[in-house]
């Protein structure tokens, strides 16, 4: 079995770039991605149908199965009842996950209509959250019509400890962050 692309980039040019950059002499040390968790929700009022043809969607992108989640407590103002679907979700770990990441990186983002690249905000931890608002951007989905744009949402999990070493880690492996902009002063 071969080793996926980015991660061979990755021990080769990431893991020295990190060591250097952020002053790390253990290689073990040097932050790692841990993995990929992509999730999208479903609406209560869904038909059951609709339910699996989301599971299906999400199984194409990702290569892997989605496990449906469920409510585990009943909420009257959102009209959701206990046990019912409310989302599905899949976290990738190994290849799968390096295989994604390339995929989302060297395909998916670019091609984003006005694409300046994603926001550079991390949560705290080194983790990148990134919400798609349509799943057509994914070269697996096939646009049919009539048929319904879903969300998912993309959690990138690393072993960085905080956010610039996760960041630097993210920028490192490609990933395209936004350009800081610089504001002029016009008033005088």
């Amino acid at each position: 079995m071969s080793i996926p692309a980015l991660k061979k980039i990755y021990q080769e040019k990431v893991v020295p770039e990190l060591k250097k950059t952020l002053g790390i002499d253990n290689p073990h040390m040097v932050p790692n991605l841990e993995k990929i968790v992509v999730s999208s929700g479903i609406r209560s009022e869904m038909p059951k149908e609709w339910v699996q043809e989301v599971v299906k969607e999400v199984a194409k992108i990702t290569g892997q199965q989605p496990v449906v989640t469920k409510a585990s407590k009943s909420i009257a103002n959102f009209k959701l009842r206990e046990g019912q679907p409310n989302g599905v979700k899949v976290t990738l770990r190994g290849a799968n996950m390096w295989d994604f990441l390339y995929k989302f990186i060297a395909v998916v983002l670019p091609s984003i209509r006005d694409f300046r690249g994603i926001p550079t905000r991390l949560d705290g931890a080194g983790n990148y959250n990134y919400g798609i608002a349509d799943h057509t951007i994914f070269p697996e989905v096939t646009v049919a019509p009539g048929r319904k744009n879903i969300g998912m949402d993309i959690t990138i999990v690393t072993t960085a400890t905080d956010d610039n070493s996760g960041r630097e880690l993210l920028k490192l492996l490609g990933m395209p962050f936004r350009k800081p902009t610089t504001t002029a002063n016009t008033k005088k």
